[in-house]
């Protein structure tokens, strides 16, 4: 009875990993970062530019970027919000934080930060960085259709809609599909 249950056990979750392709014995796993949309967020950061998936940095960094010191002085613009709206968003930035995400990036993400750092830009990221340090200047700095590495849609190209970052999903404009 106990080898029958065993070997149920395991087709059933052999099967389920092969289909789903994101279960592990049962538990989502993810890839990506988890593409969260809320209208307050959106409409208050997506004016100026893309609205970040909140699993693209930790806790820690949201907080301090959503200070109200810190909008006051938002990478050179004025981001000052209405005190409820920045407390709405900045709750919603760490409940939704890499931090403690079921998504595969978001953890590596994590895990690529010291207990101390607490980047302010996503391209700060050490594990950002060392995923793009292979990529020629020309192709990203130097791309006029690109520009800097914190244009992610440019070339991620289904991160917008399902916080997907895989390398297989990359083309960089002006250039074609990036393999390493």
């Amino acid at each position: 009875m106990m080898m029958r249950f065993l070997m149920f056990f395991a087709l059933f979750f052999t099967a389920q990993a092969a289909f789903a392709g994101n279960t592990f014995f049962g538990i989502p796993r993810f890839k990506g970062v988890k593409p969260v949309f809320d209208k307050t967020y959106q409409s208050n950061c997506a004016e100026c530019h893309f609205a970040y998936f909140p699993g693209l940095l930790p806790v820690r960094s949201w907080k301090k970027l959503m200070a109200p010191k810190a909008l006051e002085d938002h990478f050179g613009e004025n981001a000052e919000l209405e005190e409820n709206d920045r407390r709405y968003i900045l709750d919603f930035l760490v409940r939704n934080a890499a931090d403690d995400a079921g998504y595969k990036r978001s953890k590596k993400i994590i895990r690529s930060l010291s207990a101390d750092e607490t980047p302010l830009r996503i391209t700060e990221v050490p594990y950002i960085k060392k995923k793009h340090s292979e990529i020629p200047k020309k192709l990203i700095s130097g791309n006029p259709k690109v520009r800097s590495l914190s244009n992610c849609l440019r070339c991620h190209r289904e991160a917008k809609d399902q916080g997907i970052f895989d390398d297989d999903t990359v083309l960089i404009p002006g250039h074609g599909r990036w393999d390493d």
